[in-house]
């Protein structure tokens, strides 16, 4: 017998604003995927391939499995179009502890360490244009933290305090945050207006590589029989394992594997828009729909933009080179591959109009970090699994305004303390750890409640899942063998939020039968 699907905190999501429609939905799908990894991760991922066809392999592959992911997500967005989109699936299809274990390391980790890293990058090339801002520019020096080397991993090592750099990452923070507390269509209109400008901006640089950017240099090394070098299946590839020096030889498959720290973390957060489903028009439809387009989309510019790298700068390079195709796509001063292919093709002039790219990309990026994920601990809180106060919508605007400021706070924490950057390697592994999680939700709600209503079902069900469950987790074991200094410390701050869940639950703050609409 089936059980029908738990009205949990419904009031709530039922004083929402409906201000997204479906363009706004997608360019919150768009917007959060692209931020500043597509413009530098290629040099990291041609470093560890070696390849120019595997450079590209690396990126189908990520490809390939964040749409199968996302038109599997659209079915349980579909389905329950809740706040907090992912952390209530998990739960209804899981269990509170494995919802209350992704909406911790999300709050924790994923979405306040990102918030934080894209909001420095943006502070990084705000300097470009005003050098005084600078992260050797102290205003307020508090402690250099010595490195602490643990087995494979490597802990501190970062300066804490404000200087401009982050005072400028800080202050995007809270003016994109303050945004958002009026009203979701304050920010939607925000996300509009940027996602659409660093799409024709990307637009624009394939449009412009592909017509006068290709050098002979690049045609030479990465294309005719060089493009399908060190490619066989049976080819062995030498990668580095962990920070002790150690190497290792591992196969085509594996390298690939190993590659995707870079390429799924730069088409990461297309999640973000089930995040605010209670804000969508016609979930049911939209949901769905700006899933597909948005990543659809994502991808073959993300695809194309590779392309252009190749036909502009070689993939192999020396790296101390003076000049950007000596350096190639390997050695592009530090990893900035598109500021090269910009330089290369149009001068200095062209490096700057990269950096003003990125700058609005980053902004973009950030509006929608900050929008959908105060969504996630808004929700926890009606669930009694967060701070009381969180889950309270402000009188006027009906948005989350206290977890916007709390989110706020604590991603401006992590800026202080330098400590986004590792927070971020430690992410990939508990990413795809959690997409796995819900895609055997999705399996595991087909059988439970195979009667709920379900206005949108997932293409290529149950084939299309399981293949991605089977890769993703292939991917989270290859890392946790050669990229230990990354997964192993996701995986404990994952497993940390278990003695907080109890402990949290035992408070019994609400229940969700019980949890009645809060304003403030």
């Amino acid at each position: 017998m089936s059980q029908p699907i738990k009205e949990v905190h419904t009031g709530t999501d039922q004083e929402f604003v409906k201000g997204l429609g479906i363009t706004s939905a997608t360019t919150l799908v768009m917007g959060s995927m692209i931020g500043s990894g597509v413009f530098i991760v290629a040099a990291d991922i041609a470093r560890v391939v070696d390849s120019p066809v595997l450079l590209i392999a690396a990126w189908l592959v990520t490809g390939f499995m964040t749409v199968v992911a996302a038109l599997s997500y659209g079915e349980l967005a579909a389905m329950m179009p809740k706040a907090g989109g992912q952390y209530v699936y998990l739960r209804e299809a899981l269990g509170p502890l494995w919802g209350f274990l992704y909406g911790w390391t999300l709050f924790l980790v994923i979405q306040c360490g990102t918030i934080a890293a894209v909001a420095v990058a943006f502070g990084k090339f705000l300097g470009v244009f005003l050098p005084s801002v600078s992260s050797s520019n102290w205003i307020v020096h508090i402690w250099k933290v010595p490195a602490l080397t643990l087995g494979p991993i490597v802990l501190g090592n970062m300066e804490v305090g404000l200087n401009t750099q982050n005072l400028v990452a800080i202050a995007m923070i809270v003016l994109l945050s303050a945004i958002n507390v009026f009203g979701v269509k304050t920010g939607a209109i925000v996300q509009v207006m940027f996602t659409t400008a660093k799409v024709a901006g990307l637009l624009g640089l394939i449009l412009l590589g592909a017509w006068a950017g290709s050098t002979p240099e690049a045609l030479s090394a990465n294309f005719g029989a060089n493009f399908w070098l060190h490619a066989g299946l049976g080819a062995l590839h030498k990668i580095p394992v962990g920070v002790s020096g150690a190497t290792a030889l591992v196969s085509t498959i594996t390298v690939i594997a190993v590659a995707q720290v870079g390429s799924l973390f730069s088409a990461d957060a297309w999640n973000n828009v089930t995040f605010t489903a209670a804000e969508v028009r016609n979930p049911q439809r939209n949901l769905p729909l700006s899933l597909a387009i948005g990543t659809g989309s994502v991808i073959l510019i993300y695809i194309a933009v590779n392309f252009i790298y190749l036909l502009v700068l070689p993939l192999w390079g020396e790296p101390y080179s003076m000049t950007s195709v000596g350096r190639g796509i390997q050695y592009a001063s530090e990893d900035r591959v598109a500021t090269a292919v910009m330089q290369q093709i149009m001068g200095k002039g062209g490096a700057k109009l990269m950096a003003l790219a990125i700058l609005v990309s980053t902004f973009g990026c950030n509006n929608g970090l900050i929008l959908a994920g105060s969504r996630v601990y808004y929700a926890m809180a009606r669930d009694g699994l967060f701070f009381r106060l969180v889950g309270r919508l402000h009188r006027r605007f009906r948005t989350p305004h206290l977890s916007l400021m709390v989110q706020a706070l604590w991603a401006s924490v992590l800026c202080l303390s330098g400590s986004y950057g590792q927070l971020l390697d430690y992410t990939i592994f508990a990413v795809l750890l959690f997409y796995v999680l819900t895609l055997i939700g999705l399996l595991v709600l087909r059988r439970t409640r195979p009667d709920a209503p379900r206005p949108y079902l997932a293409i290529g069900y149950p084939w299309l899942p399981i293949i991605y469950i089977a890769m993703a987790l292939f991917i989270d074991v290859v890392l946790l063998f050669y990229k230990p200094q990354y997964t192993w410390p996701g995986l404990v701050i994952v497993l940390l939020g278990i003695p907080v869940y109890f402990v949290w639950s035992r408070k019994g703050v609400q229940t969700p039968a019980s949890a009645a609409p809060t304003q403030s």
